[in-house]
């Protein structure tokens, strides 16, 4: 399934793991929010458990990507919130705060570097974590990021066609 969207959010994680689906949530809250205030022509938002592949198959062909995912850092600060603009630069594969998943997001931005298949920009928001058990619901700290990202990233959309226009230029 290849996307032609202008934009895409992709929620990654699983919701059956408490924190680890702060991703899902996210996008489930943009997707509320859109229908009072509509995200701009030509953004799709997506859930997925992380597998490379779908990520790759996601957010390729799209002028802006933005992923939020969990994370696990040492020493841990559960709820807040670490943005990593890619621009062409590698995403940490190990150190600092990395995926919860057991491949990591790193891994999928070189596997999809390497096949010529990244989006023109990739934003990835990662949320430390405090609990990846079984079960639903969010952890205090991670559900009261949720909103404010959530703004944040909203924001990010509305200057799509600013960063279109720059990249434009710069190449």
């Amino acid at each position: 399934m290849k996307l032609t969207a202008r934009s895409v959010v992709i929620g990654v994680g699983n919701e059956y793991r408490h924190d680890d689906g702060v991703g899902w949530a996210v996008v489930a809250r943009l997707a509320e929010r859109a229908e009072q205030r509509p995200l701009p022509l030509g953004t799709v938002l997506r859930v997925c458990d992380g597998d490379p592949a779908r990520l790759i198959t996601l957010w390729e062909a799209t002028d802006l990507a933005i992923v939020v995912d969990a994370a696990h850092a040492h020493p841990g600060h559960p709820g807040r919130v670490h943005r990593l603009d890619l621009d062409g630069r590698q995403l940490p594969t190990s150190g600092g705060p990395t995926s919860s998943h057991g491949l990591g997001l790193g891994e999928a931005v070189e596997l999809a570097r390497a096949l010529d298949r990244l989006p023109r920009r990739l934003v990835v928001y990662a949320i430390e974590g405090t609990d990846s058990s079984l079960g639903t619901g969010l952890s205090a700290a991670v559900a009261a990021a949720v909103e404010p990202l959530t703004e944040r990233i909203a924001e990010d959309l509305r200057t799509v066609p600013a960063i279109t226009d720059r990249l434009r230029t710069t190449r």
